[in-house]
């Protein structure tokens, strides 16, 4: 073969070959042919999707790697040699059970030990201005407090002088940074050329990749004025930061699995949907939703229970319609009609949902529309039904 051809299936064919094989043997699909069709035509939607399958690509290196010590530190005496792998690794049957993507892959080749956080003085001034810019920051907003506390304890302060580089493309990277004030140029070495990607100015998080996917830096970042920095180091990182995330995934997958019109959904869709969900709570008593407002969000419940009403008769108070707990959705049909809210939903009970913006619900959710249309026939029946009484 040639060095070209080995190349391009190495850079290009593996990636989607290793994750549609790990699917497939999630799924055992009866039409191969046409859920690999599906499957492409899904990995070509956006960027955040393609980002998945590099994620996927470098998990299965680790668990491969792994299996690979393992078998070279054991004692057993009937040990077989191995042919030479081929170019498109086939996922084993026996990986029935999917390593979260953000997980950090651990065995005999990379011992788990106790985490114990480091701890870096600060003011009160300094800890509230990291404490803003990670509340806004899509890694770190879905922290809870004490975790996001763990994280400003073991940040440390870093300053770079205008011209110097934070970071190399194709080095090693163990920390990741967010900008205190100054800016930064990312530039990117493409077909050869060295090319500018972006700024990052005050609140802007990089290097993240790196720890993310334990892969090498992916661009060069240079200080233009003399800048601020906050350093976060790889230990931190994965043991709050990417476990948080693992926990938080493992957590949605399991709610979508209750909700019963995501049945027909396969492990795949599932993902994306866990992915861009974002948790919101609310007391007893307080409304979710209230009939006539403006809506862009899709409700589904993880905890506690709602109820939906609904004013029937003009002048009149608004009358129960609907009752909700954990494994239930709605607020689908104003995202359906582009319409306002048709009921209030109101908290019977200390509740935590997950909600889906507009543009995720229909991205995400479209193969589902005309399930939810028909229960929105079905729904307005029971409207119709309760108004003439």
């Amino acid at each position: 073969m040639k060095p070209e051809d080995r190349e391009y299936l190495t850079q290009k064919v593996n990636p989607i070959m290793e994750v549609f094989v790990e699917y497939a043997l999630q799924d055992i699909p009866p039409d191969l042919y046409q859920y690999m069709l599906n499957y492409l035509k899904r990995i070509s939607l956006s960027d955040s999707e393609r980002a998945e399958l590099e994620r996927l690509k470098l998990v299965l290196a680790q668990v491969q790697e792994g299996k690979k010590s393992d078998e070279e530190v054991s004692t057993d005496e009937n040990e077989e040699s191995e042919d030479e792998a081929p170019e498109i690794v086939i996922v084993n049957r026996s990986f029935q059970h999917r390593t979260s993507v953000s997980a950090e892959a651990y065995g005999a080749w990379n011992k788990k030990g106790n985490f114990v956080p480091r701890v870096i003085n600060k003011t009160d001034e300094q800890k509230s201005k990291i404490m803003a810019k990670l509340s806004v920051s899509f890694i770190f907003s879905h922290l809870e407090e004490k975790d996001k506390k763990v994280v400003i304890d073991a940040m440390e302060s870093k300053s770079v002088r205008n011209g110097e580089f934070v970071i190399r493309q194709g080095e090693d990277g163990d920390l990741l940074y967010i900008v205190e004030s100054g800016k930064l140029e990312c530039t990117k070495v493409i077909n050869g050329n060295e090319t500018f990607l972006k700024f990052y100015e005050t609140g802007g998080v990089f290097g993240e990749l790196a720890l993310l996917y334990n892969a090498p830096r992916a661009a060069t970042i240079k200080a233009v004025v003399d800048s601020e920095l906050w350093a976060l180091d790889r230990s931190t990182f994965v043991n709050i930061v990417k476990e948080a995330a693992v926990k938080r995934r493992e957590r949605f997958e399991i709610l979508l699995s209750r909700v019963k019109i995501l049945e027909s959904m396969d492990t795949y869709e599932k993902v994306q949907i866990a992915d861009a969900l974002t948790s919101a709570t609310y007391a007893s008593g307080e409304y979710i939703i209230r009939e006539g407002e403006w809506g862009d969000l899709f409700y589904m419940i993880e905890e506690g229970t709602a109820v939906a009403t609904k004013t029937l008769h003009p002048g009149m108070p608004p009358e129960e319609v609907m009752r909700y707990q954990a494994g239930d959705y709605f607020g689908e049909l104003a995202l359906l009609k582009d319409d306002a809210r048709a009921a209030n939903v109101i908290a019977t009970s200390d509740i935590k949902c997950v909600t889906l913006d507009r543009h995720a619900f229909k991205r995400l959710l479209g193969p589902l529309e005309e399930i939810l249309r028909r229960n929105f026939e079905v729904y307005e029946s029971v409207i119709n039904g309760l108004s003439k009484k």
